[in-house]
């Protein structure tokens, strides 16, 4: 029987899946592709701890993957399970789904099971591969990544409005960390304010000219997060930042260059460095250049990477986050159309 995607895109959206929060989705994906007759497994990923999760529940956490029984898959189609916060539920209209994931990445995930099972019809040794954690840290790519299954090529899904991306923008997220001594702020001579340092370090890395790659634009910075103090009558002892570039080349010599500008003034800590990708393309569907990142880099393992999915970037992590139905059908043509070509 055919795949409602609709309605599955429906009832993943009903369902809280903020990062570090994906168990319940896991469990409902896990249950629906098993009565689906895949063989489905649950690859375990480590929780972090509950008090820096920023969710409402740090429970059990997996990757979903799901084949034929005793079938090792050629192509697998992939996406995250997980979402950005606030969570907020489905509601729709004639020719839209709206609510947190509708199209980052719930709607893909409806899309690609409702593609894998046409593919599975005609007789492709397809897979799925849903993972958590693609939000922050890609913690389930990389678990899925040290267990992969065979397979040659992965179809990888983000909202790119059912164009093929040529490539994606790497990222490198960066931690700064500044320390003072704390004192009456009647007599500031007798401390060392951290929030000074940091604003010196930030004013430093945003004055810090940025790569270019003439195919796909400009390095972009986004100073994300600011904290510290103790009052407002309290030298600050600490203070920090967190800052997301996305990359359009290798890494290594920004780095340099961050540390460099920083100087004393901050520790660096760099937590996440994921790189620029170029990706397979297929006759007749339309190209685009992406200036987000993805867990492709953390997938290699799994074949091959295409990226495609429904839906725009532009209403993702927005409170106007939205998927067009008639686009999220379009998507599962595509799918078993690209399928179809990987595999000659």
């Amino acid at each position: 029987m055919a795949i409602d995607a609709i309605e599955l895109t429906r009832s993943l959206v009903n369902i809280e899946s903020t990062s570090y929060n994906e168990g319940a989705v896991g469990a409902y994906l896990a249950d629906f592709l098993a009565a689906q007759r895949y063989a489905v497994e649950r690859m375990p990923v480590d929780q972090r701890d509950p008090a820096r999760t920023q969710c409402n529940d740090a429970g059990e956490r997996f990757n979903v993957y799901a084949a034929e029984p005793g079938v090792t898959p050629d192509v697998v189609l992939s996406t995250h399970m997980d979402t950005v916060p606030p969570f907020f539920g489905c509601r729709e209209d004639d020719e839209f789904l709206y609510g947190r994931g509708a199209c980052d990445a719930k709607g893909i995930i409806a899309a690609q099971v409702a593609a894998a099972e046409r593919l599975r019809e005609a007789g492709v040794k397809v897979g799925l591969l849903f993972v958590v954690g693609e939000e922050r840290d890609s913690a389930g790519a990389k678990v899925a990544n040290a267990n992969p299954h065979g397979s040659r090529f992965l179809i990888n899904g983000e909202p790119t409005d059912n164009h093929l991306a040529l490539a994606t923008k790497g990222a490198l997220r960066v931690e700064l960390r500044a320390h003072g001594r704390m004192a009456h702020s009647a007599y500031p001579e007798l401390g060392e304010s951290a929030i000074d340092k940091l604003l010196d370090a930030l004013q430093a890395l945003r004055a810090m000219p940025l790569p270019h790659n003439p195919e796909i634009g400009s390095s972009t910075v986004n100073i994300g997060i600011i904290e510290g103090g103790r009052a407002t009558n309290v030298v600050p002892d600490f203070a920090k930042a967190q800052l997301l570039y996305r990359l359009v080349g290798p890494s290594q010599k920004l780095r340099q260059a961050i540390v460099s500008a920083v100087g004393s003034l901050a520790e660096v800590n760099f937590i996440l460095d994921l790189p620029y990708m170029r990706f397979l393309t297929v006759p007749n569907i339309p190209t685009m250049t992406a200036s987000f990142t993805t867990d492709i880099p953390q997938l290699s393992s799994w074949g091959q990477p295409v990226l495609l999915g429904p839906g725009s970037i532009l209403v993702a992590h927005t409170d106007r986050e939205f998927i067009s139905k008639a686009e999220l059908m379009q998507a599962i043509e595509l799918y078993e159309q690209i399928g179809r070509f990987l595999l000659g």
